[in-house]
């Protein structure tokens, strides 16, 4: 049984590193970078927080190649965005992918074992759920901080911007708890209602092969 999981792992490695399937992660990266700069703000958040849907071919790549593929497009559409120029540095880059991948890889595995409908709601809500957590804690504990630091501000500063827009936020945890997570939850919400109708167009192209 251990040596089935095994070769069932190196199969699923040997299928995204497939000729054709590198071809179509790099054009999912290159359309992941292209979305992330077209982000905008959303009313009722702090103007720090913006909305896209760049996470949208890291879905597609998640369910048809794999939950891998989909982290491999997380990944390189940071790392575009990022040397490309991005006005955080590379924290905000980074904390895109943490959170991406956050949410495509429950997403991806759920879905590679039970590739139907159901399957893929359930990764969507495993997914949405994770990308709240992890984008709370991540943010609580590293990426505001550490942002703040490098970009010699206080954190009171950041949190002053969600503070203009919700009266409850008077604090980090606050921010994190009455802003970081809502928007991950709606923007999670949204990625995932658009995932599907656009995965669902594409499939012939993607499975012509098979």
């Amino acid at each position: 049984m251990e040596m089935e999981s095994i070769q069932r792992v190196a199969d699923q490695k040997k299928r995204v590193f497939e000729t054709s399937n590198l071809v179509k992660m790099g054009l999912l990266s290159a359309l992941a970078f292209i979305l992330m700069r077209l982000d905008f703000p959303i009313p009722g958040f702090p103007p720090f927080l913006k909305m896209d849907v760049s996470d949208i071919p890291s879905v597609i790549g998640a369910l048809s190649i794999g939950p891998a593929a989909g982290v491999i497009v997380q990944l390189t559409k940071a790392f575009l965005y990022m040397v490309s120029g991005s006005d955080t540095g590379f924290v905000g880059p980074l904390a895109n992918f943490i959170v991406g991948a956050a949410y495509v890889l429950p997403l991806g595995l759920v879905y590679k074992y039970k590739s139907n409908l159901k399957g893929f709601i359930i990764g969507c809500f495993a997914g949405t759920i994770t990308m709240a957590a992890i984008g709370g804690l991540i943010n609580y504990f590293v990426m505001i901080p550490f942002y703040a630091m490098i970009f010699g501000m206080s954190v009171d500063v950041i949190v002053s911007m969600g503070t203009k827009i919700n009266a409850g936020i008077n604090d980090l945890k606050t921010l994190v708890l009455y802003s970081i997570v809502p928007f991950n939850l709606l923007k999670a919400s949204g990625i995932s209602i658009l995932s599907y109708g656009v995965y669902k167009a594409l499939y012939p192209l993607f499975h012509r092969s098979k």
